[in-house]
């Protein structure tokens, strides 16, 4: 436990990135991962858990909004947490946190013990997003700091598509039971590059100014120009997972029961998707560290509206498939880079709760994405809910260009 308290020896300068910012990218990455495996593969295990359990399509729903309701309330708790005793020490607290809740998954015998073991399993999914981010943007320099925060959040993308690929193979052998004790896996790999980490520098020199607990909410208000940029990343973020998890949640049903795509698939649809995804994610840590982050957001939102439109009017399975990529490259893309945005705007002593409350926020909006998406599919049909999906671009557009600065290449405060 002493590498998690000693200080920090390195110095980040403008242009190195030192042996401990990759380590702390790996540690991010790794816990991201870990959200995006255990996420997937509650979908795709929805119809067997639902068999099993005779659980109502409202109760299978809903174990995927409540476990977005606890990374909601984890997001907020262990955000705030880690401003105060450290990103290392809270990080290690998510992760124990998921991995026995998950286990529990496993030995569930009905509906309410596993909405209450998804909950909490969500506590710590929460916390893993905004304090890995905030941990590795403190460890790269400036410099860089755009595409660091794309390589933690192709951490997700990697948990995604280790789902995805891995579930058709293990579901029909070992069941949803199975399944859960396999998520804990990352959750493991996580906790053992985390318990090498030391705090970052800059926490550590800012330490003795953290002030008492809470006082980091505080700071997201703490006058007019913040509270704008605080509401503007909320709608982005809120606009992000929505339009994320409305898509990725109904669409394996969808090709499924509408076009007759088999488990397999159905999980190759996705896998492409997934791909298309992280080369978007890969591209805008690259085009803000160049050109800055306002262009990047609006250039990909643009490009969100344009794709989602497109792939509402496609009924070739063909099509679909290469489409669905360049949606997720547009649709998935910005999630590179609101680690740097948020990290750039909020000071050290804030700057974790920022990640975690105003990232968890949108992640609880989000989690209404698969409910409207279902609700919008049966009174329509599922093309009219995915072009309605264009619009909240358009919202996400005009947020970026009134109440977001632009603040490429800042130092941390």
């Amino acid at each position: 436990m002493q590498a998690q308290t000693e200080p920090a020896t390195h110095v980040v300068d403008q242009d190195k990135v030192t042996r401990y910012g990759w380590k702390a990218l790996a540690g991010s990455a790794v816990g991201y991962a870990m959200d995006g495996f255990d996420l997937l593969i509650l979908g795709f295990m929805l119809a067997a858990i639902s068999a099993e359990l005779m659980l109502t399509p409202s109760q299978a729903g809903s174990l995927v909004t409540w476990t977005l309701v606890g990374a909601v309330a984890g997001g907020i708790i262990f955000g705030s947490l880690s401003d105060y005793y450290g990103r290392v020490r809270v990080l290690t607290w998510t992760i124990v946190l998921f991995a026995v809740f998950t286990g529990l998954c496993a030995f569930a015998q009905g509906y309410w013990d596993l909405l209450v073991y998804r909950t909490i399993a969500g506590l710590g999914l929460g916390g893993e997003f905004g304090i890995g981010m905030a941990l590795a943007a403190e460890a790269w320099p400036a410099k860089h700091r755009a595409r660091v925060s794309s390589y933690v959040a192709l951490g997700w993308q990697a948990g995604v598509l280790g789902a995805a690929l891995l579930t058709p193979l293990l579901l029909p052998h070992i069941g949803w039971r199975g399944m859960f004790l396999v998520g804990i896996i990352p959750a493991l790999v996580a906790w053992y590059i985390r318990n090498r980490l030391h705090e970052p520098e800059v926490f550590v020199r800012k330490a003795k100014e953290k002030g008492s607990l809470g006082r980091s909410f505080r700071l997201l208000v703490k006058d007019a120009a913040t509270t704008k940029i605080s509401i503007g990343i909320i709608i982005l973020c809120g606009v992000q997972n929505f339009g994320y998890f409305g898509i990725m949640i109904w669409m394996p049903s969808y090709l499924s029961t509408e076009l007759g795509f088999t488990l397999t698939k159905s999980a190759m649809w996705t896998s492409v998707t997934i791909v298309g995804m992280a080369i978007g994610i890969w591209v805008f840590g690259q085009l803000a560290d160049r050109i800055g982050r306002k262009p990047s957001f609006i250039m990909f939102q643009a490009g969100a509206v344009v794709m989602v439109l497109y792939y509402s009017q496609l009924t070739d399975p063909s099509t679909m498939l290469w489409a669905g990529a360049l949606m997720g490259l547009f649709v998935n893309g910005m999630l590179g880079g609101y680690g740097a945005l948020i990290s750039e705007a909020y000071p050290t002593e804030a700057r974790a709760t920022a990640q975690n409350v105003l990232f968890n926020i949108g992640r609880g909006i989000g989690g209404f994405g698969p409910v409207v998406i279902g609700a919008l599919a049966m009174a329509y049909s599922f093309h009219v809910a995915i072009a309605l999906l264009a619009s909240i671009y358009v919202l996400a557009m005009l947020a970026t260009i009134f109440l977001i600065p632009e603040l490429k290449g800042v130092e941390l405060k």
